[in-house]
């Protein structure tokens, strides 16, 4: 922990702090609370940071012990509480999709970057999956235009750090929290080129405006030559086969304009939503979350310093 957060705190932290970073709510990577032989160890699939990635691939596999699944669902409701108190503060977001494998002379990564730059000068606060590639791209345009970037990570076995342009970093086991995340928090989605993951996104994402579970919900799609043929797909064949109406795609818009998306998006919540830019969520003393919030602010400072070595 940082010091200057335990000389506030005197010779022992609290007991509420101390469970709280037990749980790894304070940590930078929350610690693997699965139980296991030593032999399960040995040959579980290991994540860098020591999370053990056979435990997610348990979830799916059908019902286990009812103890097993108990435990499971208190992980997955600690990762669903943890997830809001971390990203209740951050402001109002706007949330930009997109492949990670693209690299920073690819014209979609600049295209990326400068989104993230004009939703920043709008006022948002702008959210990626904390990656590389265009999510990268996005938190580094926000940065550029002195905005706030956050990230919410996937913990995968093989790849995705959160790359270093982040100010806040909340990591995940599980994708579907992830997704609640990204939703709940966010007033539009930029959907940039991108692979599986992104088709993913949008289409759940339009599933759910279908729906009427999420309404006047704006997707700016960008890289209008990448999505042609698939929106094209869309027209001609999807909506002459009436498996969607003509109107399911009414909210989506597609530029290559980095300043026309921001500018929507702004227009979009302000009017349709009542958005009031600029008027912060203060943290309630008697809750804690001002101490919370100064912890995890020094906290982040510490690790984004860490992960900007990287950079230089």
């Amino acid at each position: 922990m940082p010091q200057g957060i335990l000389d506030q705190l005197g010779d022992e932290p609290s007991r509420f702090l101390r469970t709280a970073m037990q749980w790894g709510v304070l940590m930078k990577h929350p610690p693997s609370t699965d139980i296991s032989t030593d032999q399960e160890t040995s040959d579980a699939m290991e994540h860098p940071c020591g999370l053990r990635h056979e435990e997610v691939q348990r979830f799916l596999v059908g019902p286990r012990s009812r103890s097993s699944e108990l435990a499971r669902v208190c992980r997955i409701a600690w990762e669903c509480f943890t997830g809001f108190r971390r990203l209740h503060f951050v402001g109002p977001c706007v949330t930009v999709f997109g492949s990670a494998r693209f690299r920073e002379s690819h014209r979609y990564y600049q295209m990326s970057r400068d989104v993230g730059a004009e939703l920043a000068k709008a006022g948002f606060t702008v959210m990626t999956g904390g990656g590389p590639g265009v999510m990268e791209a996005a938190n580094r345009g926000a940065k550029d235009a002195g905005g706030k970037s956050v990230g919410c990570n996937i913990i995968l076995p093989h790849e995705q750090s959160p790359n270093p342009y982040v100010d806040k970093v909340v990591s995940f086991r599980y994708f579907f929290i992830r997704k609640v995340m990204l939703v709940k928090y966010s007033y539009a989605f930029v959907v940039m080129p991108g692979g599986f993951g992104t088709m993913d996104e949008i289409f759940e994402t339009a599933t759910l405006i279908q729906t009427a579970k999420i309404q006047n919900f704006p997707i700016v799609v960008m890289g209008k030559d990448y999505w042609t043929p698939l929106f094209d797909f869309v027209r001609e064949k999807m909506i002459p086969e009436k498996t969607i109406n003509a109107s399911d795609i009414d909210s989506v818009l597609a530029t290559d304009s980095p300043a026309e998306a921001a500018a929507h998006i702004h227009d979009v919540a302000v009017a349709r939503f009542g958005l009031r830019l600029g008027t912060p969520i203060k943290p309630r003393w008697w809750l804690g979350e001002r101490l919370l919030h100064a912890i995890e602010a020094e906290i982040s400072e510490v690790n984004h310093s860490q992960r900007s070595k990287h950079i230089d």
